[in-house]
């Protein structure tokens, strides 16, 4: 009968245990992260879900969305390491040659105010989940000539994320020369980054759009866009009985941004979507 009844208490511990165990690994998950799904809808008029998640414990924002032709945008901001990650996945043209599918990763730095802090992401909810957002503010078309390509395999130290994000890219992960000075200024490795033909060797390369032949080396652009992003914490007044005015946080503004990538490949047929029409 004393045996019974302390297995049976002992069964009711085990129990209260694992519940609690189960109670902080969901909370403990739930302050790490934090998901936000958008509709917005697309240049081509298409009307997608945006997968904005803020990891406050890693500090940083990730924003996926799938195009109207199937390529799947991922957008990563790691403000540890003040760099930003963009990585396309674009459906192959299987009747050309081409794989399923042909992953694109381009690096840059990230500069303060272009994207809210993680921990302010983090907290925002939306009242009308079926709404679809339009940007506040729609900012100008940013060049960027990636001239630089840089070691997978040695880029856990320019940020953690490159090696999952980009790791079905492997030899198309590009930068910039601008932030290689940068990040090399910082004490970043240098053998992570090789600077790509045609800044040295062969500088008058041709457009892949007016290249012919699929197996010349030619300079390749690809163009995305991210629609709806909140990019700046709104500040409102107010005064107490006194009259004293101080500032609070009451909101956030949305933006959308596009982005030109221009880069080297050894062949035009790792570039087919940049053709003349």
């Amino acid at each position: 009968m004393l045996a019974s009844c302390m297995c049976a208490a002992s069964v009711r511990i085990l129990t209260h245990v694992c519940v609690l165990v189960l109670v902080l690994v969901v909370l403990a998950v739930g302050l790490r992260a934090s998901e936000l799904r958008v509709r917005v809808r697309l240049v081509d008029g298409l009307v997608t879900e945006e997968v904005l998640e803020a990891d406050s414990e890693r500090d940083s924002i990730s924003l996926e969305f799938k195009q109207g032709d199937g390529t799947l945008i991922t957008f990563v901001a790691d403000f540890k390491q003040e760099v930003k990650i963009f990585r396309a996945l674009i459906l192959g043209e299987l009747e050309r040659g081409q794989n399923q599918y042909q992953a694109l990763c381009f690096i840059s730095r990230l500069s303060r105010n272009e994207i809210i802090p993680s921990e302010s992401m983090a907290r925002l909810r939306q009242k009308n989940p079926q709404a679809i957002r339009l940007a506040e503010e729609r900012r100008g078309l940013e060049q960027l000539t990636m001239s630089v390509a840089v070691n997978l395999s040695r880029a856990l130290h320019l940020s953690s994320h490159i090696h999952n994000m980009c790791s079905e890219a492997r030899e198309a992960v590009y930068t910039r020369e601008a932030d290689v000075k940068h990040w090399l200024d910082k004490g970043v490795d240098g053998s992570i980054f090789e600077v790509l033909p045609q800044t040295t060797e062969m500088p008058n390369f041709q457009a892949c759009h007016s290249t012919k032949d699929l197996w010349q080396p030619c300079l390749c652009t690809y163009s995305l866009r991210l629609e709806w992003y909140p990019c700046l914490l709104k500040y409102c007044r107010s005064r107490d009985t006194t009259g004293k005015g101080s500032t609070y946080k009451c909101g956030i503004k949305s933006c959308s941004k596009g982005y030109h990538f221009t880069y080297y490949v050894p062949q035009k047929q790792l570039c087919l979507w940049d053709e003349e029409t």
